[in-house]
């Protein structure tokens, strides 16, 4: 069976997921995760792309990655050699690391942007590793609450969208990442799983199609006047659980902005 074509990214942002041979851990030792990032320190120096977001989770990798001179294959190419070459010198070994190739997600809109990113840093907390991102130490989260640290990140891209000054963007960041994401709420999909990943857009359709469903409806039965009810649940919903704005859930449902926006969360 030939393999899928990557899907290649109009913005070069992707969100990338590694995975260890055999889904045995990629990082035994301490050292073996600041290993990593030391490699990916060096290949962005090399390479001069920029880093939006990572976390190291034993067994698997997520970064957020744009590109610049290379494209994503080549940068990731150079990462997974380096840190193949480490590990297996370091534990006398042959044989592959990571498992298959890298899969990626293509990030088009600065809303889905955003929500990889809470989704990246909140992967300990949904493993049930900490009870606060902000207590992991390999993830890129922390560098982001602490405007003077130095770190590989490049926050500042990310932090300006909630504020041009720095201080209150830190705050805006911090309690959207506490918020609950639909992409979370909805089973996430990255989870290495040989089946088709979703989309962030194929998971709201996903959560849609399961609501109405459930109450035996059909998508053309919620703008009816006896399912308001109905109509307003799947509204707030998605309001609290998604980043659409209020034009695209009325497009989504079919109904009138005016609708959308009078549902209160």
């Amino acid at each position: 069976m030939p393999r899928q074509r990557r899907k290649l990214s109009k913005t070069g942002i992707y969100h990338i997921m590694l995975r260890g041979n055999e889904r045995k851990s990629l990082f035994p030792e301490d050292e073996d995760y600041r290993k990593f990032l030391q490699i990916l320190t060096m290949k962005k120096r090399e390479d001069s792309f920029l880093l939006y977001a990572y976390c190291l989770m034993g067994n698997h990798v997520h970064l957020l990655i744009r590109e610049k001179k290379q494209n994503i294959s080549q940068i990731m190419k150079r990462i997974n050699i380096a840190y193949a070459y480490y590990f297996n010198k370091k534990y006398r070994r042959v044989g592959h690391v990571f498992q298959d190739r890298f899969k990626s997600e293509s990030i088009e809109e600065e809303s889905y942007l955003l929500s990889v990113i809470r989704y990246i840093h909140n992967n300990p907390l949904q493993a049930k590793m900490v009870n606060d991102p902000i207590l992991y130490p390999w993830s890129s989260y922390h560098f982001y609450l602490d405007e003077n640290k130095k770190s590989i990140i490049d926050k500042e891209d990310i932090l300006t969208i909630f504020s041009s000054k720095m201080p209150k963007a830190i705050r805006l960041f911090e309690v959207f990442s506490q918020k609950p994401s639909i992409a979370i709420g909805l089973e996430y999909r990255l989870n290495y799983l040989p089946e088709k990943e979703m989309t962030h857009d194929e998971q709201v359709q996903d959560y849609i199609r399961r609501y109405i469903k459930e109450k035996k409806l059909n998508i053309e039965d919620i703008s009816k006047k006896q399912n308001n009810q109905h109509r307003d649940d799947l509204i707030l919903n998605l309001k609290k659980k998604s980043n659409l704005s209020i034009r695209e859930i009325a497009e989504i449902l079919g109904i009138n902005r005016g609708i959308v926006s009078r549902i209160r969360m």
